[in-house]
């Protein structure tokens, strides 16, 4: 099978990308490297295992096109990652988020590819009333750009879906973290404690409590869903991928400072806005209902707390 990954030089698209080699899937890469790293990729490209072209999904042209040739699945995770970017540049998050999306879809309509896998987020559901969240909650208000990017390239998926046969998974992830993780709180921390191992500055009240799954449960759970994709019966599919717990910003704190070996510690916490988030745009509290990726089967190998304390040995190791 030939499968295209956008952003296949990322965080979570490296790890998706040496997975579908594992299967022995003939792999094409697309990234312009604002995010992601060619070092993540770099031994497959040198060994012929995986073409890599570094390509911007925001220009639409026949040199794009060709890239889609002959694809049987796409797995579309290139996107601006920075919440906190979207509060200042909305337009980045536009063209990085919602263009290329389009352009994706555009050059899959032509190419008459079969399937599509998209990953979206957690932040679609905005400051959720049903906690822990599941798939059909409504209404969706996202309360960052980031976030209404998400939205909006969801509903793009589902319409082109629809019209053009395009099966399509979507994916709303909770908090991703572990190996070649660059950004996010955990990243955060590590940075500060380095720079000043007596005080950390902790953005919001301490208090905010989301899921973390880590990055080898999350690729589980997407093997999961395509295993069952020719049993799922719609044109488009969406599924909530998180962990069945959650944890406080504090803790992470406190976890970060233990393997770093640090002691005494002061927690400065710095309010910038009035009910403690991190920042204007963040959702204080996440929780996501995965019962029905469960059904089919899939269950997360570490808890939040579990997946916290792994992403922190691994991230220290190379950040």
């Amino acid at each position: 099978m030939k499968v295209l990954v956008t952003g296949g030089a990322g965080f979570i698209g490296s790890h998706v990308v040496e997975d579908l080699l594992r299967k022995g899937f003939e792999v094409i890469v697309i990234d312009n490297l604002s995010s992601g790293r060619y070092e993540y990729i770099e031994r497959y490209v040198l060994n012929g295992d995986i073409k890599f072209f570094n390509t911007d999904l925001k220009f639409f042209n026949d040199e794009l096109l060709k890239l889609f040739k002959d694809v049987d699945v796409v797995y579309h995770l290139a996107a601006n990652p920075e919440v906190r970017v979207s509060l200042t540049e909305p337009r980045i998050h536009f063209n990085d988020n919602v263009l290329a999306t389009f352009n994706v879809l555009e050059a899959c309509r032509f190419n008459k590819v079969k399937s599509l896998v998209f990953t979206s987020s957690s932040t679609v559901y905005g400051d959720a009333k049903v906690i822990p969240t599941p798939e059909n909650y409504s209404p969706l208000e996202p309360i960052s750009v980031y976030g209404a990017s998400k939205l909006a390239s969801e509903n793009l998926i589902i319409t082109y879906s629809k019209l053009y046969g395009i099966k399509s998974i979507i994916l709303r992830l909770a908090n991703i973290i572990g190996f070649r993780q660059s950004h996010g709180v955990i990243v955060d921390f590590i940075k500060k404690l380095r720079s000043n191992p007596e005080e950390l500055e902790i953005l919001g009240d301490g208090k905010q409590r989301k899921s973390y799954l880590h990055i080898s449960d999350l690729i589980t759970a997407i093997n999961t869903i395509m295993e069952n994709l020719e049993s799922l019966k719609s044109s488009y599919e969406v599924f909530n991928v998180g962990n069945t717990d959650w944890v406080d910003v504090d803790e992470i704190a406190s976890e970060v400072v233990s393997k770093l070996g640090l002691k005494n510690v002061k927690f400065h916490h710095r309010m910038t806005t009035p009910d403690g988030r991190g920042w204007v745009g963040d959702v204080k509290f996440m929780l996501l209902d995965v019962s029905k990726l469960c059904s089919l089967g899939w269950k997360p190998r570490l808890n939040s707390k579990e997946a916290i304390r792994v992403a922190i040995e691994e991230i220290i190791k190379y950040l």
